[in-house]
């Protein structure tokens, strides 16, 4: 079973709609007792930062995804990847959850939000497995984690930036949206769901 964490903001029909498509048992929850029952988390975002991390907070979920982390493998998606840097500087500074020792910093150059197909290589995670290096997925995002030791995939948009992140546990984070990604997205949610915490 898979969690997908409702904090009130995200685009959590559509990741739910392909793990149905995958055939994958999802459930859609803010409950920590529903959510418990589950063998991995997927933490969506669209949106603000600090709004975000305002509505997790609100429900008191940063301390239970910190805590579910030590035990199951969760995923964060678009915004959701950015929430576990450590800080992001979007409308002011703001913490994030802290998975990854890294920040998120807005685009500098080019079309500001990046929307749009991009390439993404130097894959080194099962979250890409059979997933062939240049593959494109669907971004929609105008603040970006660098590069640094936690990126297991990398795209490009005038600066090289994270586009996957993990912090050599249980967290993995993608900043584009595999559910609007077609059949590469479908695979790495399906390897996802695969993975062992």
């Amino acid at each position: 079973m898979t969690g997908i964490i409702d904090y009130g903001a995200g685009n959590l029909r559509s990741v739910q709609k392909a793990l149905e498509y995958l055939g994958e048992p999802d459930v859609i929850s803010d409950s920590e007792s529903v959510l418990d029952g589950c063998d991995r988390l997927i933490l969506p975002g669209v949106g603000a930062f600090g709004q975000g991390m305002e509505a997790l907070n609100a429900k008191k979920l940063p301390e239970y995804i910190r805590r579910r982390a030590k035990e199951v493998p969760v995923l964060g998606i678009c915004l959701g990847m950015q929430f576990l840097m450590r800080r992001s500087f979007e409308d002011g500074e703001h913490a994030g959850l802290g998975f990854c020792d890294g920040d998120v910093i807005r685009f500098r150059e080019g079309k500001v939000p990046s929307i749009g197909w991009n390439c993404v290589s130097a894959l080194r995670s099962p979250l890409f497995s059979g997933i062939p290096e240049g593959s494109e997925f669907y971004f929609v995002h105008s603040y970006y984690a660098p590069v640094g030791e936690y990126t297991i995939a990398r795209a490009e948009y005038g600066v090289p930036f994270s586009a996957a992140v993990w912090d050599g546990k249980n967290a993995y984070g993608v900043q584009f949206h595999p559910e609007k990604s077609g059949e590469k997205g479908l695979a790495l949610l399906r390897n996802f769901v695969r993975l062992n915490g």
